[in-house]
């Protein structure tokens, strides 16, 4: 039975990926670590640990332990490692946001960085005594990495080192620091840049999410860049199939003619690679939104709109080459838009038009 680490497991990648990880790879002992903060609507990160509890119930031959805490405690960290002895790390506690990065700085430093450097420590330790210790450390990067980048569609190779937010920062610096220390260590690493994730219980600070919250109240909603922007929105099943397909692979560890170790660390785009124009996709989630009598059919939508200047720390375009995904693992995400916004507006519904 692996033994698994998922930190952000309150989060929405995290909690898909729990649950997901229960129904079809039992037996597994997972165990799962979060500080659940106040970042957005505590009452969806409870619902999501709810649903994780049931989930356990149903499948008795693993299990799923929660742990509140906070990766930037290093000792709690230190002593979490030391009893559980981890075979697969999946770290996806982080900051999120692009704008709250803007204002609030501190939380990126404590959690994307400091954080992460806990988790990296503790991997590198797993291995004294000559234990086998961590065998694969997967963790969430962001395609907000790319920044400026006018190539597109964005492939891994390309150059990154023109971030326009702090949170982008951040992002690139744990690549960095996961490939040093799969150099120093021989820890093998896998950095995944996810792409506009969306879908149920998802985060309210999404467009998507607070487009429906705004329009629910009546309020205008705005549209950056004047609608011109296109996002590679990603479907969370998406998201899960391919942590968890990557998870099980990890970077082969090897030398190189000098003898000492090649880097056993690889980074893949996870994206829909079928950009969408904003105006198009506020377009299927009203009528989504009315389909599943979250706004009434006659709602006038024009009126409650607003065509708006680009955002700073935003781009114009989001566009995932996922070719080297294919290529190692046979997959792509496939989820149309239309299909997830579907999902989400039936989950809203039940969740808060009851």
């Amino acid at each position: 039975m692996k033994t698994i680490l998922i930190t952000g497991s309150a989060g929405f990648i995290g909690a898909n990926l729990v649950k997901r990880l229960l129904i079809t790879d039992s037996p597994v002992q997972i165990v799962g670590l979060d500080s659940v903060n106040d970042y957005y609507d505590v009452r969806i990160k409870k619902y999501r640990l709810e649903s994780l509890k049931q989930v356990a119930v149903a499948h008795p031959d693993s299990s799923y332990i929660f742990v509140k805490g906070n990766i930037a405690d290093k000792a709690l960290i230190g002593r979490l490692f030391a009893e559980y002895s981890f075979d697969v790390v999946i770290n996806l506690a982080a900051q999120a946001g692009v704008r709250y990065s803007i204002s609030n700085p501190d939380a990126y430093i404590e959690s994307n960085l400091i954080g992460f450097y806990n988790i990296l420590e503790a991997c590198r330790h797993s291995y004294n005594n000559d234990k086998e210790g961590v065998q694969h450390l997967v963790y969430a990067s962001s395609s907000s990495v790319y920044g400026s980048n006018k190539k597109v569609p964005y492939n891994t190779d390309d150059k990154v080192d023109n971030p326009v937010s702090l949170y982008a920062a951040t992002k690139k610096s744990n690549e960095l620091m996961a490939h040093a220390y799969s150099k120093l260590y021989n820890i093998p690493s896998t950095g995944l840049r996810f792409f506009t994730v969306y879908g149920p219980a998802g985060r309210p600070d999404m467009a998507y999410f607070g487009f429906t919250n705004k329009l629910i109240r009546g309020e205008k909603i705005q549209i950056f860049n004047y609608g011109n922007c296109k996002r590679d929105f990603t479907y969370i099943d998406d998201i899960v199939e391919g942590i968890q397909r990557i998870m099980h692979r990890a970077p082969e560890r090897r030398a190189g003619e000098d003898g000492l170790p090649i880097p056993p660390y690889a980074i893949y785009n996870i994206g829909n690679s079928h950009p969408e124009k904003l105006l198009d996709f506020v377009q299927i989630l009203q009528e989504e939104l009315m389909r599943a009598d979250v706004l009434p059919a006659d709602y006038d939508f024009e009126s409650h709109k607003e065509l708006v200047p680009m955002q700073p720390g935003d781009v114009p375009i989001t566009y995932a080459d996922t070719t080297v995904l294919q290529r190692d693992f046979g997959f792509r995400p496939s989820t149309t838009l239309r299909e997830g916004l579907r999902k989400f507006a039936e989950w809203y519904k039940d969740f808060y038009c009851q």
